[in-house]
């Protein structure tokens, strides 16, 4: 009877999930104001824990947190969004050159080096195309905003779901320790003591690739574009941006933004020696802060995913749950990392 009385349960609990993820499913047109506001609690937490043990209330360090967060959010609408955006504009406005310029130098001088065939990467099609098309790609914010704008319901509720992020960020920060016990609460007794084990071992792992690797983009990007900014090159801004998102995995940054930047360079420069052995050393030395200085100090010797493993989670997210996926992708991936490990010493010890 008792046999029976588990087999049920075990059932029970397995159907449940099976549930909660059809349930997901069904309703992620909705579900991303409230997991963007739980992630951006999830990493906010530590600040607010840290003025907690400074003697503040729970309440009046969220809301400090929070006003910290308005002002950085602001800062970035207000002077980081409208210079990437000049420099987008500026970059398709000379893509047409650019290309012109691998048409007529660079490929001419790759088939006296390496004998490489100039018809077989002939880019007069790509140049033409972007030529007719360049300026009106670079109105895609307006007529992003002009398509919400005409249907006034379209319009309610991207707003109303701008405005929930805050909100559920908010209320879920404050009121974090008491959320996660009541979900601890919903498990058997018998089973809590493991999954409080689980759990923490997942935000090991989650703060490592959540919060720790965010650090290392951002303070990535900031190195390389005040770095490539310092050279003077033109689209130095947007290359070392791009560069940091890149490095959400391990080398891709750092590769993506030398081959960019060296490409920008040899565009932009007529004596282009100096500039490039420059580029170079702002990457080498951002690469070297990364290794000894930001991996280390943000994201430790915890645990972590496979640079594979890391852009798979993020495509399979992408394709099953559209933005919501790509927000769950990484927490996701990192908790069944655990979940295997655990798994297996399970299954062989």
């Amino acid at each position: 009877m008792a046999e029976s009385t588990q087999t049920y349960r075990t059932a029970l609990g397995l159907a449940l999930l099976v549930f909660a993820g059809f349930l997901i499913y069904w309703l992620r047109p909705i579900l991303t104001p409230f997991i963007a506001g739980a992630l951006l609690a999830y990493l906010s937490d530590p600040a607010t824990r840290r003025l907690q043990d400074w003697g503040l209330n729970r309440t009046l360090a969220t809301s400090i947190v929070f006003v910290v967060l308005t002002a950085l959010a602001a800062l970035a609408v207000l002077l980081l969004i409208p210079l990437i955006g000049r420099q987008i504009d500026m970059l398709q406005t000379q893509l047409p050159a650019m290309l012109a310029w691998l048409q007529n130098s660079a490929l001419p001088w790759l088939q006296t080096a390496l004998g490489v065939d100039p018809q077989a990467l002939n880019l007069d099609v790509v140049r033409q195309a972007i030529s007719e098309h360049w300026q009106s790609t670079s109105n895609i914010a307006a007529e992003v905003v002009s398509r919400v704008t005409r249907s006034g319901m379209a319009l309610a509720g991207t707003l109303a779901s701008l405005a929930l992020i805050p909100v559920v960020a908010f209320y879920l920060l404050r009121d974090w320790d008491n959320v996660l016990a009541s979900v601890l609460n919903l498990t058997p007794p018998r089973w809590r003591d493991t999954v409080a084990k689980l759990a923490s071992e997942c935000d090991e792992v989650v703060s490592a690739f959540v919060r720790g690797q965010l650090l290392v983009m951002i303070s990535l990007g900031i190195f390389y574009a005040a770095g490539l900014w310092l050279v003077g090159l033109q689209l130095g801004i947007l290359i070392g941006v791009l560069s940091g998102l890149a490095a959400i995995v391990p080398y891709l940054g750092f590769i993506v933004g030398i081959a960019a930047a060296s490409l920008a360079v040899l565009f932009q420069f007529s004596d282009w020696v100096v500039p490039l052995l420059l580029v170079w050393l702002v990457y080498g030395a951002g690469q070297a802060l990364e290794s000894v200085a930001f991996t280390p100090l943000f994201v430790g010797d915890r645990i972590g995913l496979h640079p594979v493993a890391v852009i798979f989670a993020v495509l399979a997210g992408g394709q099953l749950f559209g933005f919501v996926g790509v927000l769950l992708a990484l927490p996701i991936a990192a908790v069944i990392v655990v979940l295997m490990r655990h798994a297996h010493a399970y299954v062989t010890g």
